[in-house]
């Protein structure tokens, strides 16, 4: 018997899609091909390499989403600093990988991706993790200031975050040839 989704679960998916569909193209599309490199969906060299570019910066995020089964290991339970670093560094690291290439530009469009990439409990992390890594000087000035002022005040001070799993992630979607659609 199939199970039926709850009409919460529902509005929030549509709330996900709604987030999803409001970012840039280039954004959209940087997060399903990170989705497909970080959750080993598919073979992200041959579905979105369009030139040798392209290929040399996806070898390079597999590389650096090689760490994202640690960092999803040591994901603190509680604030104890001892738990921290090891947890934080890495991901750090690979949030100024993500953040360097230019498409995830806010950080609504990051803890989206992070929410897929690390789980729903990485919510308290993000805005310091996010912030850490924009505030490097690996980045274009300019860059870091357009990162560091798209954090909200609400999501940089959150005294709670929710821990319900995201539902959609976004996938490759085939194009349509309209013509075939009309016979």
């Amino acid at each position: 018997m199939a199970s039926r989704m709850k009409p919460a679960e529902g509005a929030m998916t549509l709330a996900e899609m709604k987030e999803f569909a409001g970012f840039s193209a280039a954004t959209q599309r940087y997060i399903r091909r990170s989705l497909d490199i970080g959750l080993d969906r598919d073979d992200a060299l041959a579905r979105w390499s369009r030139d040798v570019v392209e290929a040399a910066s996806i070898r390079a995020q597999a590389r650096i989403y090689d760490r994202l089964p640690e960092i999803r290991a040591l994901m603190p339970d509680d604030s104890g600093l001892d738990t921290i670093e090891p947890f934080m560094a890495p991901l750090i690291t690979v949030s100024a990988f993500d953040l360097g290439q230019g498409r995830l530009t806010a950080f609504s469009s990051y803890r989206f991706l992070y929410e897929r990439l690390i789980g729903a409990d990485a919510r308290p992390w993000l805005p310091g993790a996010f912030c850490a890594a924009a505030a490097l000087p690996t980045l274009h000035p300019d860059l870091r200031r357009k990162l560091l002022q798209s954090i909200s005040e609400a999501a940089a001070t959150a005294s709670g975050w929710s821990s319900r799993a995201p539902a959609f992630f976004p996938y490759w979607v085939e194009k349509v040839d309209p013509a075939a659609m009309s016979n």
